[in-house]
């Protein structure tokens, strides 16, 4: 009886002591603080209905310290976020195209308008050609949002895919993750939609990142939308902000 004794009170102190871990996993604080935080700009707060940053931020697993890739910034609404949760002790690196700085201009200028601000002092903006990127090492994260279908678009010069993602594979500390996010196009049309509606088909990412070395680990539905049919532009009023979107998970061994 004694020895049943003491297994139900250690059994008690395990689980209050997992209580707060399972807590903290459902809403971590440190995510919470950077969507919260005071000087973030009223148009990043007015997409958090739809890009769900809570759920999307817990599913790439960024905690502070991290080094982050922040690939292809577009207007800084991740990378914002990014800068806030890694803190001083962490780092973001927004690496721009050279060429689709040249499609799209403001996007860059709106990432330069705030990296190294005292509110995002950890914040380096770095330009490059697609084709020969110089990434920092070690990074814990890489991350590309809404523009892994750019790389096989005419106007980003059709790159090598395979060496880019082997680039991203170099850049990463072992156990570092590479979150793809994107537009999905419909099952089977592989590529042939990345132009014209910005879609991929999520086969071909899996394969292609995969093929580079990386273990596919998980993916998220969070912003998953069954009554997209995948026929429309993504910026197509009836869809634009909506759209059916994964997210993949991918590790270096």
């Amino acid at each position: 009886m004694k020895l049943y004794g003491l297994f139900i009170a250690a059994a008690a102190l395990v689980a209050g002591a997992s209580a707060p871990v399972k807590a903290q996993m459902a809403n971590p604080s440190f995510i919470a603080k950077a969507i919260a935080f005071t000087n973030r700009p009223a148009e990043d707060r007015a997409q958090d209905a739809n890009r769900k940053p809570v759920e999307v931020l817990q599913f790439s697993g960024i905690k502070p310290g991290d080094k982050v890739i922040d690939l292809m910034p577009g207007y800084g609404y991740y990378t914002r976020l990014f800068s806030r949760i890694v803190g001083a002790q962490g780092a973001v690196y927004a690496v721009q195209p050279t060429e689709m700085d040249k499609a799209n201009p403001k996007f860059l200028k709106s990432v330069k308008s705030f990296a190294g601000t005292p509110d995002y002092q950890n914040v380096a903006v770095l330009v490059q050609p697609i084709a020969s990127l110089q990434l920092p090492k070690n990074v814990d994260m890489v991350w590309t949002s809404q523009n892994y279908h750019d790389l096989h678009d005419p106007f980003m010069g059709s790159p090598d895919v395979a060496h880019i993602n082997k680039a991203i594979f170099n850049a990463l500390k072992p156990g570092g993750v590479y979150i793809v996010l994107d537009a999905a196009a419909a099952a089977g049309t592989g590529t042939s939609k990345t132009n014209d509606l910005h879609r991929i088909d999520p086969a071909v990412v899996k394969a292609e990142v995969t093929a580079a070395g990386f273990q596919f680990v998980g993916e998220s539905d969070v912003l998953a939308n069954p009554a997209d049919d995948h026929t429309l532009a993504i910026f197509n009023p009836a869809i634009k902000g909506k759209t059916d979107k994964f997210i993949y998970k991918f590790r270096k061994p």
